[in-house]
């Protein structure tokens, strides 16, 4: 099948990291892609090997003419996010089929989220009224943790290679000095209890070396004294997508943000926060709570997501390993029931099967 998947970079890079895992998640399964997306620079260093089956369309008017009009139309539209493909390529999707062909299948992604609401508005159809692709149906698609929504992004060998991981070695590869100190994550935004993280580490009793990922949690914390304390800080460069999930496996503790992010903190298996991308009227607020009800998370790392994302005040909860031991079993739990369920690209093919 050939698909097109639509993608615009709002302020930060996972709108591009989910859609190049989903790209390259169809291809794998032997399907043909286009990747229209508003800045394609990012996917140099998110997927620098790219993928034989994958086209990336530097998403332009001009380019969006001229790319519409070469070859045939795609048998699946994807609109991630609600971004409002290019009338140009709407304009070919709406023209009649072959005969015998399959019926095309216009679908939005939507985000993630654990909402009752999602349910029930996963597979939806939503008439098209107006502009080129009027009188034309699209469906709306939820990912979600629910056999009754459309699954989360995993790749089919994704257990097996996070079972050889060597962390040791990974470590080594990257140029990370590690003596068995307790590693930890931070790819964040700018949360309120940053410092008082960082006095945390300082002044345990345990080494941790924080790991600090590029973009904004650098700035957040920017260079400085790589030994403060018990705390040593690494700055890391960006990291290929397969390489993010490697130091999430390689790390005790992860600090993690937005939506693919969190995906990957739940298949890595070790303990996680998640600080979740702030909306108008604090309507994240309700989001996170209802993740963390799915999550079964006990009450000291709810308290934790809460300081982390600014909904509570006072003091951190204790990170020692003991105090995380029942932040790791609520997280393998999770990630055992998830592995039970079909894969959001197993379900969006089997989707697409049965309404084209």
């Amino acid at each position: 099948m050939r698909w097109d998947i639509f993608c615009k970079v709002i302020d930060n890079h996972g709108d591009a990291g989910v859609c190049w895992r989903l790209a390259r998640g169809l291809a794998t399964a032997g399907d043909a892609v286009r990747l229209w997306i508003d800045d394609p620079s990012m996917l140099d260093w998110m997927a620098p090997a790219g993928h034989p089956s994958v086209r990336v369309v530097d998403w332009t008017p001009a380019l969006a003419r001229r790319e519409a009009s070469d070859g045939a139309p795609p048998d699946v539209l994807i609109e991630a996010f609600g971004c409002h493909p290019a009338p140009e390529l709407i304009e070919r999707f709406v023209q009649p089929a072959p005969a015998g062909a399959p019926r095309r299948v216009w679908l939005n992604l939507e985000y993630l989220s654990a909402e009752p609401y999602v349910e029930r508005l996963h597979g939806l159809p939503s008439p098209v009224l107006q502009g080129p692709g009027a009188g034309l149906t699209k469906y709306f698609f939820y990912p979600g943790f629910t056999d009754a929504t459309g699954g989360l992004l995993r790749e089919p060998d994704l257990m097996a290679r996070r079972a050889g991981f060597e962390r040791a070695a990974w470590l080594a590869r990257q140029g990370i000095p590690w003596r068995g100190e307790r590693l930890v994550c931070l790819f964040c935004y700018e949360p309120a209890a940053l410092d008082a993280l960082l006095a945390r580490f300082e002044q345990a009793g345990t080494p941790t070396r924080l790991l600090v990922t590029a973009g904004r949690a650098t700035r957040a914390l920017p260079q400085g004294p790589a030994q403060r304390g018990s705390l040593s800080i690494t700055w890391l460069p960006y990291l290929p997508q397969d390489e993010f999930d490697h130091l999430l496996w390689a790390c005790d503790l992860n600090f993690v943000r937005g939506e693919d992010s969190l995906v990957r903190a739940i298949w890595a298996g070790a303990p996680f926060v998640w600080q979740i991308y702030p909306q108008d009227d604090d309507a994240h607020h309700e989001k996170l709570e209802a993740f963390l009800d799915w999550l079964d998370a006990p009450s000291e790392l709810r308290r934790m997501h809460h300081l982390w994302n600014g909904m509570a005040d006072g003091d951190l909860p204790p990170l020692d390993a003991q105090a995380l031991a029942p932040c790791g079993s609520a997280v393998t739990a999770a990630r055992e029931r998830l592995l039970a369920e079909d894969s959001l690209v197993t379900r969006l093919r089997q989707f697409v099967a049965q309404k084209s």
